[in-house]
């Protein structure tokens, strides 16, 4: 077992951390404050090849492994959890799902596009009584000559406000809950789409999110995959995706470590650097080590995910130790700081509420452990 980085990941990681730390960085309060969807930094990440990261090339992505994938999402959450969360959107929910399930003509349409920034992708799953029990979608998908006539509404749908293409899903065969699923691929210029605004967030601030309200009539060509088989593909879209909000985590977690080390090294009390006190190295301490164990998951979760059909119980634990984890770090960095870190706009209380979001979206640490208990109770672990 060799637990290193090829010189490829490698290298990779280093030009994503500093495009991160010169062109994201700088921008991640302004974001914050404003809430505005970064999507100069979005455009700007198509050079560095955050788009389409594992998209293969012959559809126009930089075909890269999963693990390099994370390491960059890590690298730009550091930077800035909205980017981060964007980014995974549209990379993992959206082009990768196409790209495993999509037929010749919508691959054609939509993958060069949005790994070349023309496009960005929404996944529009969640609604106001379909969280984590996501099979039970009111939205409904009814026959209507050749295509369906989707009516109802999607919530908290990250990138809405900018995207061209969005996943959606909806009911085909009410009451039969996960096997009556379909998926669709949808324009966000389709007549019938409202996009309405949604009430500010707490933290990752600036993702675009908004509700949508759903009158359309769509193709039996925009189904993606199969009739009935959505919330297959809407599971197989959250291991990736849940692979990448661990990354996201452990890089809001890093930067508030970062800040409390600074920070300990800096202040001083009693005549010496509070750095010196055993009290604060502990948190140091600990903070360190929770976030070291939860990036080795999170890339054996990558690996996974490369190497397996399904990563659900891999990416299950990823995402729980990872965002658990940087919760920790970032409470503990708020101690460290105290008043300094506790001040409105300083970055410490940034990253005290963006990493939160990670605990909730793509499934909450409850659904996490439910999902990794299942898998420990059938003795199916991997």
């Amino acid at each position: 077992m060799i637990l290193d980085l090829t010189p490829e990941q490698r290298s990779f990681k280093e030009s994503i951390e500093r495009f991160a730390r010169e062109a994201i960085a700088p921008q991640a309060a302004r974001i914050d404050e404003s809430g505005e969807f970064p999507i100069d930094l979005i455009r700007a990440s198509v050079a560095h090849g955050l788009l389409g990261v594992t998209i293969p090339a012959a559809w126009g992505g930089a075909g890269r492994d999963y693990v390099s994938y994370a390491l960059a999402i890590e690298a730009v959450g550091r930077a800035s959890a909205t980017v981060a969360a964007a980014l995974v959107v549209t990379n993992s929910l959206v082009a990768e799902l196409i790209a495993y399930a999509g037929s010749a003509p919508q691959k054609g349409r939509w993958l060069r596009a949005l790994a070349n920034g023309q496009a960005l992708g929404a996944f529009a799953l969640s609604e106001a009584n379909a969280g984590t029990d996501a099979a039970n979608q009111q939205t409904m998908a009814v026959r209507s000559g050749k295509g369906f006539a989707i009516k109802g509404r999607k919530v908290w749908v990250a990138n809405a406000e900018a995207a061209q293409v969005a996943i959606v899903f909806a009911c085909t065969r009410p009451g039969l809950r996960a096997q009556g699923v379909t998926a669709f691929l949808v324009p966000m210029d389709t007549p019938g789409i409202t996009r309405r605004a949604r009430d500010e967030s707490l933290g990752v601030r600036g993702l675009g999110c908004m509700d949508l309200a759903l009158d359309i009539t769509v193709a039996d060509d925009q189904v993606l995959g199969a009739v009935d088989q959505g919330f297959r593909l809407a599971m197989w879209a959250l291991d990736g995706g849940r692979v990448a909000i661990a990354a996201q985590a452990l890089g809001i977690g890093e930067a508030a470590l970062d800040a409390a080390i600074s920070h300990a090294k800096t202040r001083e009390q009693f005549g010496e650097p509070i750095a010196s006190y055993q009290a604060i190295q502990w948190m140091l301490a600990d903070s360190a080590t929770e976030l070291a164990a939860a990036r080795l998951l999170t890339w054996k979760a990558a690996d996974a995910k490369d190497r397996q059909e399904r990563s659900t119980f891999e990416a299950a634990m990823a995402k729980l130790a990872a965002s658990e984890a940087a919760h920790r770090a970032a409470d503990r960095a708020m101690q460290v700081l105290a008043s300094a870190g506790y001040r409105r706009g300083s970055l410490v209380e940034r990253l005290f509420r963006d990493v939160r979001a990670t605990e909730i979206y793509q499934g909450t640490s409850e659904a996490q452990r439910m999902i990794i208990a299942e898998s420990v109770l059938s003795d199916s672990r991997i």
